[in-house]
Order: structure tokens, then sequence, then C-alpha cells
């Protein structure tokens, strides 16, 4: 098996910060599967969990944020290079990425 068949699962837990943008999460969502499928993953579930508060808040003017779960499989590189092409990204509040 070569270093190109390897896959291997993840998932990235994303909070997204919309004010300021038209865009519904939907969306936003939409264009998440879309950079997934750029760095050579495949999307094999998603999760909205809705709007949640933190528990710890930074920003008094920010208190909540919109929670969202992607599980897919991609080669090794593919967490990094997700994670670098949303580095610009103004709607990604944070973001995490564990091997399944």
């Amino acid at each position: 098996m070569t270093a190109s068949k390897i896959s291997n699962s993840y998932r990235a837990s994303i909070i997204l910060d919309l004010r300021g943008f038209d865009e519904p999460a939907e969306h936003a969502l939409t264009r998440l599967k879309d950079t997934l499928a750029a760095v050579g993953a495949s999307v094999t579930g998603e999760q909205s969990l809705g709007q949640k508060n933190f528990i710890r808040v930074t920003d008094r003017k920010n208190p909540s944020g919109i929670y969202v779960q992607l599980s897919f499989d991609g080669p090794p590189t593919a967490p990094s290079a997700f994670r670098e092409k949303l580095r610009l990204d103004r709607t990604i509040k944070r973001i995490l990425i564990q091997a399944a």
C-alpha cells in the first residue's frame, strides 16, 4: 500500500461566527464540505449542534456560536491542509480536528 492510498478517519468540531454575514449556517456547512473535498477528503457524516452559549466568554458582544461536527476520511495530510485553508476565514471562530 502506497502513502497516497492511506486513508484515516477524522472528526472536525467547528464553531461558526456568522455575525455580520447574510449567509445561513447551511451555506457555511456546504462551503466547509467543499473545502474538505478540495483537500482530498470525503465527508462521511455531519451534525449541526445548533447555537450554544460559551462557558468562558472572551467577548461580551459574542457570547455564543454555532457548533458543527464533520466526520471525514482522508489522507494524513488532510487535517493540516483543511486547517490551513480555513485559517483566514472570518466565519470560523474555532476548529478542532481529532483522529477518529
